[in-house]
């Protein structure tokens, strides 16, 4: 098995495979450079955090959504807590445990062309001294960004810049992440909010999102955060310590997880990012998981990293928020404080019955919702450009 890429889909996968033993697997990673993409941060929520334990570097039992008046909803999602790790960490542990294995090896080239040939699939790639590889195998999983998205009736960005800041005094409480903070000015079209991942009481995550039509600059990031961490948190005298920034689509667009007999598409190329959240490692490790059972029982299949009920919900959801039918820090500040929070996070990740969603549907703006729902499938789907995605800690989502 061949596996292409080294991000949060391409380790996943290459590291299940491992730990299934069934067959050999070759990760192909770009080497240092350009190529390669920055240090991302990822988080997820879960009752454990399993064989992923020595990657995890933070993680909190209370999250918090702060609404546009400063009112807080402050919730326990026990038995679930929310993880946060870092690639560079992530593929340090991955890479040892591929090394521990005989039947698994990580070339460092860029991979151009993955195409089916006889008997299976190759991939031709650069090495880093500028020789051209071919690598063959009967199975080929790539991870790579797609050159543009499929056809979608709706597509908003989620995109961000977030600032690892250290304070001289202690600004931050370590026992409570803060998912949405509405307290930011609000854009004309989509909503924007705060997100701080304490590390410390002098350290943290602090972000600046939005989900809207078009990216930022680095200069509007920037303004953003720092009038969102002086004039809104009152951080006081602080430094940055590092920064990072990425898009990533939210989508209705049906993303096929085959492009031939020997080709399968992974992670956010195959559909993983969930569209109304952006969340992506959670749904990665269940693919990664299911694709690895699948080759050990000798059958070569990519599951659904979504429900089809999930991904319809999402695609009502979305083109609400893109019309300005809906208010969006009051739809999810409401969804926090009227929803069970175990519950909540269950339904984000696609784990809910339909009588539970039916409880957290009637807790929603319902007329918008239903009229939303009914234009749907007379919507047209349009190609457009790829946003340069890359996917992002809220898994966001990986």
């Amino acid at each position: 098995m061949i596996v292409v890429g080294g991000g949060a889909a391409g380790l996943s996968l290459a590291h299940r495979l491992v730990l299934t033993g069934s067959h050999p697997v070759t990760l192909i990673e770009p080497p240092d450079g350009p190529p390669r993409p920055p240090e991302r941060t990822w988080c997820f929520w879960d009752r454990d955090t399993g064989d992923l334990r020595e990657a995890i570097g933070a993680s909190w039992s209370r999250l918090r959504v702060r609404g546009p008046d400063g009112g807080e909803v402050t919730v326990d999602p026990a038995p679930l807590r929310y993880h946060m790790l870092r690639s560079a960490r992530f593929e340090r542990l991955v890479h040892a445990r591929l090394a521990g294995s005989r039947t698994a090896r990580v070339v460092r080239a860029t991979a151009h062309t993955v195409r089916d040939v006889a008997g299976g699939a190759e991939v031709r790639c650069a090495a880093p001294d500028g020789r051209e590889l071919t690598l063959c195998a009967r199975l080929v999983f790539d991870s790579r960004p797609l050159p543009a998205l499929p056809p979608a009736r709706t597509l908003l960005l989620q995109h961000f810049r977030g600032w690892f800041v250290r304070t001289a005094g202690d600004r931050f409480d370590p026992r409570v992440a803060d998912l949405m903070d509405f307290r930011v000015p609000q854009p004309r079209h989509g909503l924007a909010f705060g997100y701080v991942l304490p590390l410390a009481p002098d350290r943290a995550l602090v972000e600046y999102t939005e989900f809207s039509r078009t990216p930022l600059t680095t200069a509007g990031y920037e303004a953003a955060l720092g009038h969102y961490g002086r004039d809104v948190l009152r951080l006081g005298p602080f430094t940055v310590e590092a920064a990072e920034q990425g898009v990533i689509p939210m989508t209705d667009a049906r993303f096929p997880r085959r492009s031939g007999p020997a080709v399968f598409r992974i992670g956010t190329a195959g559909g993983a990012t969930r569209p109304a959240t952006g969340y992506t490692f959670a749904a990665v490790q269940r693919q990664s998981r299911a694709i690895a059972a699948a080759l050990r029982d000798g059958r070569a299949t990519v599951p659904a990293p979504h429900r089809r009920r999930a991904l319809a919900m999402d695609a009502v959801l979305l083109r609400a928020l893109d019309t300005g039918r809906i208010d969006g820090p009051a739809f999810f500040t409401g969804l926090f404080r009227h929803t069970p929070a175990e519950r909540l996070l269950r339904f984000l990740d696609g784990a809910t019955t339909p009588w539970e969603e039916w409880g957290i549907g009637a807790r929603t703006p319902v007329v918008p919702m239903l009229r939303t729902a009914l234009e749907l499938p007379f919507l047209p789907r349009r190609a457009r450009p790829a946003a340069g995605t890359a996917p992002r800690h809220r898994e966001r989502p990986s």
